[in-house]
Order: structure tokens, then sequence, then C-alpha cells
């Protein structure tokens, strides 16, 4: 009986460290604007690497010193952004959806 105590115990531990680990917010905190104008460029990135394979052209570069330079203009490192995505897509997803739809608007005004 002991043993199932610690055991139950030990996991709801487990869980709790974990949602506490999910609701924190970055220690470099990306707005609802920069997020759609970064994540907008990285869909474009993600485009022209796609269309540089279809033709049959490397794109290895384009993966290093590309996503380098995207993350430079916009002040920031890959590893601040993905904690931002992390964030905005498992606490705040309501958002999360709003800068995609955001992110879409703008790639089809682009577009047209």
């Amino acid at each position: 009986m002991k043993k199932l105590l610690l055991l139950l115990f030990v996991i709801c531990l487990f869980f709790s460290c974990e949602s506490d680990k999910k609701k924190q917010v970055p220690a470099v905190f990306l707005s609802e604007p920069q997020m759609v104008d970064i994540m907008t460029d990285v869909q474009i990135m993600e485009a022209t690497i796609s269309y540089k394979k279809n033709v049959n052209q490397k794109t290895a570069y384009l993966k290093t010193i590309g996503y380098d330079t995207l993350f430079a203009h916009h002040g920031i490192t890959d590893s601040i952004f993905t904690e931002n995505m992390t964030y905005y897509y498992e606490v705040e997803p309501q958002v999360f959806i709003r800068i995609l739809d955001s992110v879409e608007m703008r790639l089809t005004k682009m577009k047209n």
C-alpha cells in the first residue's frame, strides 16, 4: 500500500512539474505581431527552399545561412523562436491559431 501511495505521489509530482513548465513564459518573449513577422519570413524561406529543390538546385546553404540571417534580422536565435513557438502552441493555442491566420493572410496579400 505504501509503495502504491509513493508511486501515485511521484506521478502527481511529475505531472504538476510538467504543467508548471508549460505555463512558463519564455525568457525572451516574442509578441504576437513579432511572431507573425518571423513566421511569415520562415514560410517564405521554406517556399524558397522547396522551389529550389524542385528545380534541382542545392538548398543546404539556405537551410543554414538563410535561417541564421533570418533570425539575426529579427534579433533572435533559433532557440528563442522555438521556445516561443512551443509556448504559443502549448499554452496559448487560440493565440497560436490567430498567428497562423495572420501569417496566411499576409502571404495571400503578398501573392496577389
